[in-house]
């Protein structure tokens, strides 16, 4: 699947929704912004998650007390009712596509259509990664080699301090080619074939590739793909993924 299908699926299915649930001409406006890291994360034990280094920004939309959340390196702000959205680019502009999606989850909330779409905040990222911990160990006790995609410092230290295997790829040129609780992050555009092929036999992959557009890479493997966070919440089931998020239960 190329990036302009799988934005026009999102779109499309988003536009199916609207128009079911007679929200399309809604007259309630809805916000989108950027959050600060601590608005987004809280006051966390450790400081190398990458939206408190400056490489990641949390937007924000809110729909009717709804809130959705979206990860981005283009980070835009936007106010407008949801028949604008049709006017956005998710396909070419990358600030509109976070946008996009960060509306896309406020709704999807609202209707009840998905959970998870705001951060774990303090403690949480911790607590999830325990929960993720135990998720794996149930459903997937004969795995041995997992391929982390995305830097996420608590998932990565759980892993490595775990019975599995696990390599741990990476976009960030401050990440690549350092230890990490003892794994060498490696780079997720050069190694990533290697990996995908030939280590992993679990995936555990960022839903924030929905906004980089990367996410296709790990689309329609043989290896199988848990996605993981809140980016990708009210997407999931419209692309056909398979989702892990813990965030409601740290809310």
């Amino acid at each position: 699947m190329t990036t302009e299908i799988l934005y026009t699926k999102l779109q499309n299915s988003f536009a199916n929704i609207l128009e079911k649930y007679g929200l399309e001409d809604s007259e309630v406006t809805v916000d989108c912004r950027s959050l600060s890291p601590e608005e987004a994360i809280g006051k966390t034990r450790r400081r190398d998650y990458p939206i408190l280094t400056g490489k990641d920004v949390m937007i924000q939309a809110e729909y009717k007390g709804s809130r959705g959340q979206a990860f981005t390196d283009s980070p835009s702000a936007f106010s407008g009712k949801l028949s604008e959205i049709k006017s956005l680019n998710p396909v070419k502009d990358p600030r509109d596509r976070g946008i996009f999606i960060a509306i896309l989850n406020a709704v999807m909330s609202y209707l009840g259509l998905c959970s998870g779409t705001v951060h774990c905040r303090t403690d949480g990222p911790e607590l999830c990664a325990e929960e993720m911990l135990n998720y794996l160990h149930r459903n997937y006790p004969d795995k041995k080699k997992i391929a982390l995609i995305g830097y996420q410092p608590a998932l990565l230290e759980m892993l490595a301090e775990s019975s599995y295997r696990v390599r741990v790829l990476d976009l960030n040129s401050d990440n690549i080619g350092k230890q990490r609780f003892g794994v060498y992050v490696e780079d997720g555009n050069s190694a990533k074939n290697e990996i995908i092929r030939n280590y992993a036999d679990l995936i555990l992959c960022t839903g924030s590739t929905l906004c980089n557009g990367t996410i296709v890479d790990y689309m329609d493997l043989d290896t199988e793909v848990l996605f993981y966070g809140i980016t990708l919440a009210g997407s999931a089931d419209f692309l056909g993924l398979k989702r892990v998020c813990f965030a409601e239960s740290f809310a």
